[in-house]
């Protein structure tokens, strides 16, 4: 029987069939308790985290019989990998698992930002009829989604966008132009700085490293179509959010979505206090009722095959 530690939310039927075989400490909090979480830790076969619990550092260390720590989730970042494999443990993500829940949400957030009617609710409610200001919200059929990754992500995203109307046009820096797989979703292939000059909305699907790094800082925002609207689920630091906020202040563009901030949870003087335009979630766009079953199940198999 292994020592199984999740120091995050998980489906509680997935618990459920951890514990069914193993012995499993189950504490969502343990995430923001790190001397208790490096207790925990020391007596692990294995560990489950989200994208909060940082396993590097004290906490890498203290994983003296860990050989599996599963992600609940895709995402890497928060994880030496390196330093886990330099010590014989294997580091599972939920690859896949969520992509559904995060192609609804771009293609939500789009709709909303190009349409611009969500800013009305308050107004309304408090008796003003801005039908004038707001009638000039614009239609997402016929325009055109720039996909910057082509992972299964964004070809999830292409199958929906396709589905409303949109053209599609993509650049992944790991794919040569010719790659079956943009004429399989039927997307177009295109240059980095095409996509962004050509986009009436651009979704960002790409890991944070070295090269991804503000990669839309003022200069790639300021190439972007006038109006145009961005969307980030993929990492904070892909984005530079100051200049982000300046040009939705100053109107150069339509709109912003993110679900994702270099600081999380954002502090205060954060640039968007006072952004028009921009729609902000606590990085929840790869979770949804649906997903969290899909990842928790997912996880579980492989984390319990992993063990054996």
């Amino acid at each position: 029987m292994a020592r199984i530690v999740i120091s995050e939310f998980m489906d509680e039927r997935a618990v459920a069939q951890f514990a069914a075989a193993h012995d499993v400490l189950y504490d969502p909090t343990l995430v923001d308790d790190a001397s208790r979480l490096a207790t925990a830790a020391a007596a692990a076969d294995a560990l489950i985290v989200r994208n909060r619990t940082q396993v590097r550092g004290e906490l890498l260390a203290a994983l003296r019989r860990c050989k599996v720590v599963g992600r609940l989730g895709v995402g890497l970042d928060n994880i030496d990998v390196d330093g886990c494999a330099a010590r014989g443990i294997a580091v599972i993500p939920a690859t896949g698992a969520n992509a559904l829940s995060v192609a609804e949400y771009v293609i939500a957030a789009a709709l909303l930002l190009l349409r611009g009617a969500y800013r009305s609710t308050a107004d309304v409610a408090a008796g003003g009829w801005p039908r004038n200001a707001l009638g000039n919200g614009r239609e997402i059929h016929g325009k055109t989604l720039g996909l910057v990754g082509f992972g299964s992500i964004g070809r999830l995203t292409t199958g929906l966008a396709h589905g409303i109307g949109m053209n599609v046009i993509a650049f992944d820096a790991m794919l040569d132009p010719a790659d079956p797989a943009f004429r399989a979703a039927a997307a177009e292939p295109v240059s980095f700085d095409e996509l962004v000059a050509r986009a009436d909305v651009v979704s960002l699907h790409v890991p944070l490293v070295e090269s991804t790094k503000h990669l839309f800082g003022a200069a790639r925002i300021a190439a972007m179509k006038p109006g145009a609207v961005l969307v980030n689920t993929s990492r904070g630091g892909i984005v530079d959010e100051a200049a982000l906020a300046a040009a939705l202040t100053s109107g150069r563009l339509g709109g912003a979505a993110l679900d994702v901030f270099e600081v999380e949870p954002l502090g205060a003087g954060n640039p968007f206090a006072d952004c028009p335009n921009v729609l902000l979630t606590p990085h929840i766009a790869g979770v949804s009722a649906e997903s969290n079953e899909r990842v928790s199940f997912l996880i579980a198999a492989k984390v319990m095959e992993a063990l054996r």
